[in-house]
């Protein structure tokens, strides 16, 4: 009788899966590492991307509230 697993492993991007996946230059993901701005984390030189905390990460940043236009020059 074989037992199944209650865990799932994330799924897990590479730079250039993410970059695919987020429709965006590879240069633009090292960009937004730099500032802090992109949830990853290092596997020895690479980055990795857990694809359910950028999909989150993804929502809260389109659910920011638009600038007031009325205080557009």
């Amino acid at each position: 009788m074989a037992t199944e697993s209650k865990y799932t492993l994330p799924r897990v991007m590479t730079v250039k899966e993410l970059s695919d996946y987020l429709r965006v230059h590879p240069s633009t993901i090292y960009k937004l590492l730099r500032r802090g701005e992109l949830p990853g984390f290092r596997i020895g030189t690479d980055w990795r991307f857990n694809a359910e905390v950028i999909d989150k990460w993804c929502l809260e940043r389109n659910m920011k509230l638009p600038e007031d236009p009325s205080t557009r020059n």
